[in-house]
C-alpha cells in the first residue's frame, strides 16, 4: 500500500523509462494490455496503492477492480478511469486479455490548450464513477481513438502530442457523458469549489500505508481549520452543494478504510484503530458497528 510513482511502474512492468519523453512536457505512454500482463511482476495483480499518474484503460476481458468501498467486476468490455486521488487495486481474472491503456502525467494534458483541469472532473474525482461497462460498439468506437495514439507515439509527426492531447480528451469526454447526470455538477461557484478543495483533502489522508502512520484530520474541525474557513460555513456549504454534512463524508471514508484494512491486511484491530485516529479500541469498535452493523472481527471472518 505505498505510492506508486510513474519510475515505479515502469519498474513493476520490467521496463525501461523511455528518455524521449522528458520532464518538458510531462510523460506519457499507451501500452498493448496482453504484452504488460506479460512483464508484470506480479502476477497479474497490481496492489492496492495510490499511483501519482493518471490512468485510462481499454479493457477487453474478465478482471476487477477494488476501491476501498466497492468491488467492480468487469465480464468483458469496459473503460477505467484512474488517477492520484484514488487509490484502488486491480486484478487480471483470466489469461485472454485484450486492449490498451494510456498514463499520462498532469504536466502532460496541461500542455493542451482546451483549459480542462483535470482534477475539477468528476471522473478522476473520489466518489466519482471511475468504471463503465461497455458495450461491444462502444468499445469498437474507443479502439479507434487508443489505436491513433499508439501510432502517433512511434511516429516523427513534429506535433504528435497535440495530437495525443487531443485523442485524450475526447476519450475523457467519452467517459464523463456515461457519468449520471447527478455527477456532472460544476465547480466555479464559491461554494462548489470549496466543496471540491474539502473532498480532495479528505482523499488525500489516504490510503493508510502503514501501522505506524496515522490519520491526521479526524474531525469537521480539523478540515474547517486546514481549509481557513469557519467549520459551520464548511457543514452548510457541503450541506447546500451534496446534501450531506463534513461529519458524513469524513465517516464514510474512514468507515471505507477500515474495511479495507480488516480485509486486505493482518494488521491486528488495535493497530488499525490506532491508525484511523482512535484513542481506544473500544471507541473504533463501538463506531464500525454502529457504520456497518458488524464488529471488526466479526467482518474481517
Amino acid at each position: 500500500m505505498k505510492a506508486t510513482t510513474i519510475e515505479n511502474f515502469y519498474k513493476e512492468i520490467n521496463t525501461e523509462l523511455p528518455e524521449a519523453i522528458g520532464k518538458n512536457i510531462g510523460h506519457f505512454n499507451i501500452f498493448d494490455i496482453p504484452e504488460m500482463l506479460a512483464q508484470l511482476k506480479t502476477d497479474n495483480v497490481m496492489p492496492y496503492n495510490r499511483r501519482m499518474y493518471y490512468k485510462i484503460s481499454l479493457i477487453n476481458g474478465r478482471n476487477r477492480a477494488e476501491y476501498a468501498d466497492k468491488i467492480i467486476d468487469i465480464d468483458k468490455y469496459a473503460l477505467l478511469f484512474g488517477s492520484p486521488k484514488v487509490p484502488y487495486k486491480y486484478e487480471s481474472l483470466d489469461s485472454k486479455q485484450k486492449g490498451k491503456f494510456c498514463v499520462f502525467t498532469n504536466e502532460f494534458l496541461i500542455k493542451s490548450k482546451s483549459g480542462v483541469v483535470l482534477d475539477d472532473l468528476p471522473i478522476f474525482n473520489s466518489g466519482g464513477y471511475p468504471v463503465f461497462q461497455l458495450s461491444k460498439n462502444e468499445y469498437k468506437e474507443l479502439a479507434v481513438l487508443f489505436s491513433k495514439m499508439h501510432t502517433e507515439i512511434d511516429s516523427s509527426y513534429a506535433y504528435k502530442y497535440d495530437l495525443i492531447r487531443n485523442y485524450i480528451l475526447e476519450i475523457i469526454h467519452f467517459g464523463q457523458k456515461l457519468q449520471p447526470n447527478t455527477a456532472l455538477y460544476s465547480t466555479q461557484t464559491a461554494s462548489k469549489r470549496i466543496t471540491s478543495l474539502f473532498l480532495e483533502l479528505l482523499e488525500r489522508q489516504f490510503p493508510i500505508e502503514s501501522t505506524q502512520q496515522q490519520l491526521k484530520l479526524k474531525s469537521a474541525k480539523d478540515y474547517a481549520n486546514r481549509l481557513a474557513v469557519h467549520v459551520n460555513h464548511l457543514n452548510t456549504t457541503l450541506k447546500e452543494t451534496t446534501g450531506n454534512t463534513t461529519t458524513y463524508f469524513i465517516t464514510t471514508r474512514v468507515t471505507q478504510e477500515a474495511k479495507y484494512l480488516l480485509k486486505q491486511t493482518n494488521w491486528s484491530v488495535s493497530e488499525i484503530s490506532f491508525s484511523l485516529g482512535f484513542d481506544e479500541v473500544s471507541h473504533f469498535s463501538n463506531f464500525f458497528k454502529k457504520q456497518t452493523s458488524f464488529s471488526p472481527n466479526k467482518f474481517r471472518n
